[in-house]
């Protein structure tokens, strides 16, 4: 009799088992998987060109909601109000949508012109470390790159300026925007606020922001993607000079994404 029923109880005790194998193997298995942020996105990212290709269908309305999100994930120490002071109204952003063309650094250039005149982009305005368009990208090395894209509008009277702190100390930069007339700045949030900050990158010039947004790294990580780089970009974005131009119909500031 006992042994009848200890010959029932083995089924069940095996079954539990079995159910209990079966929830740490799924258990494992979600630890084996763990997905990237945004995994839904990873067939827009180009690794072979270094681009995610998704903000080029990506229109203001979308941006601004995904800054926004971008902020609230990263910005877990900032208080609700710090973080709507760092939004951007959708209104605010200019629709790039119509720029069909694959965002590298080859493109960079038609990519401006679709949105601005082209011989004023080979243009610097009289007064020195002021111009009239500011591209931010995430790192040094990178700003060297877009530099190099950008570099067809140099010339004598319009200096290309290189503006991130790899390699390049604060007041070396603060030098060279006292001595140079500059169409087009190049930089790092970090560094643009604190040469702004120190009066010498001054912005009575400035027609545009471009933000490097489809740029990505071998880790398939973008400006937008990494906190080091995301907040430093919102707080450059929603400086007071710029929100209160991005919408003004007379002095209007164009933001892009590029």
């Amino acid at each position: 009799m006992s042994e009848s029923k200890v010959i029932k109880h083995r089924p069940a005790a095996s079954k539990a088992k079995s159910k209990k194998r079966s929830r740490d193997d799924e258990a494992g298995s979600r630890k084996r998987r763990k997905p990237a942020a945004y995994d839904e996105d990873e067939e827009y990212l180009d690794l072979e060109a270094g681009v995610n290709k998704k903000i080029a269908l990506v229109d203001n309305l979308l941006l601004a909601d995904h800054l926004a999100k971008k902020i609230r994930r990263f910005g877990t120490e900032l208080k609700p109000v710090e973080l709507s002071q760092l939004d951007i109204s959708p209104n605010s952003i200019t629709d790039t949508t119509s720029f069909q063309k694959l965002r590298n650094l080859e493109n960079l250039p038609e990519f401006l012109e679709q949105f601005a005149d082209p011989k004023k982009l080979g243009e610097a305005p009289k007064e020195k470390g002021s111009p009239h368009t500011i591209i931010v990208t995430g790192a040094g090395l990178r700003a060297a790159d877009l530099v190099r894209a950008v570099r067809k509008y140099q010339t004598k009277n319009n200096t290309i300026a290189k503006l991130f702190a790899k390699h390049i100390k604060l007041e070396e930069s603060i030098q060279f925007l006292e001595k140079h007339r500059t169409g087009i700045a190049v930089g790092t949030p970090v560094r643009l606020s604190d040469l702004v900050d120190k009066s010498a990158l001054k912005l009575d010039n400035l027609k545009r922001l471009v933000v490097d947004a489809s740029h990505i790294d071998q880790k398939k990580r973008g400006i937008m993607d990494m906190k080091e780089t995301m907040l430093p970009l919102a707080r450059w974005l929603a400086r007071p000079e710029f929100k209160e131009r991005y919408a003004d119909p007379e002095n209007g500031l164009q933001l892009l994404f590029y």
